[in-house]
């Protein structure tokens, strides 16, 4: 598809994990409640696990209690792309890293939550990989 960062299967399968391969390579899933970030609160980037693309800001993650990561925008919107869905006998739609075309998750609109932009990014916590603020840039 033409994006910045392109690997072949063997070498993605290389440098990720099992897990990791199936959810970002394989549009995968992981099980609900059981990430990593699901309910982390620390300050920082989530940036892509494949590529280290930064994608989301601690600032728009928010609790949803959906059983992954939610936040309610990308860093930008040139950080994703958007790929309709028809798995699972409904329309939804993925959200890929724009770097390197891995599954980050799905995005939702009028859920009804309270954020500024009725959207909920539902991400994978094995499709991140969170930077958190250093000690020394906060001060």
């Amino acid at each position: 598809m033409g994006y910045e960062v392109e690997k072949t299967d063997a070498q993605w399968r290389e440098e990720l994990s099992a897990e990791e391969f199936h959810v970002l390579r394989q549009a995968g899933t992981e099980r609900p409640f059981v990430g990593e970030y699901t309910d982390t609160k620390t300050e920082g980037v989530y940036s892509c696990r494949a590529c280290g693309a930064e994608l989301f800001r601690s600032e728009t993650k928010f609790d949803s209690h959906c059983g992954w990561p939610s936040f309610y925008a990308p860093l930008a919107e040139d950080r994703v792309e958007y790929i309709q869905d028809k798995s699972f006998g409904q329309v939804r739609t993925e959200v890929r890293c724009a770097t390197c075309g891995s599954h980050l998750g799905h995005v939702f609109e009028g859920e009804g939550y309270g954020t500024p932009t009725d959207l909920r990014y539902c991400i994978n916590s094995v499709s991140m990989k969170l930077e958190p603020v250093s000690e020394t840039a906060e001060g």
